[in-house]
């Protein structure tokens, strides 16, 4: 089954503690159906000096929300996506609330 959501998606979260908030897709892990959203679903974490981290102490993280738990943002609300075979043989992700292409619809590009 083709994937609704992609790297670089602006989605909404629709269930949860964040539900309503809005953000960028940082990564999609399909084996898992799980996506990570930038700024979102933070926790805390207590980390061990090491190189990457020197003085240790917490760290704060995204960590991976559900894929049946975003949906894609057009207009300043959530839809669901349809896939249209155009002209040419390509398969392109459409917005089912208003047709606009999902493939160019990236943060910050949706009319306002």
């Amino acid at each position: 089954m083709p994937q609704h959501i992609k790297k670089g998606d602006l989605v909404i979260i629709t269930a949860g503690a964040e539900k309503g908030k809005q953000g960028t897709v940082l990564r999609v892990d399909p084996k898992r159906g799980k996506v990570v959203v930038q700024k979102l679903n933070m926790v805390k974490r207590h980390v061990r000096p090491s190189q990457r981290h020197p003085q240790g102490g917490l760290i704060r993280k995204e960590m991976p929300i559900d894929l049946s738990n975003v949906s894609p943002v057009v207009g300043g609300r959530p839809s669901r996506v349809r896939y249209v075979s155009r002209p040419d043989g390509a398969k392109v992700r459409v917005a089912a609330r208003g047709g606009d292409d999902l493939g160019t619809l990236r943060h910050g590009a949706e009319s306002q």
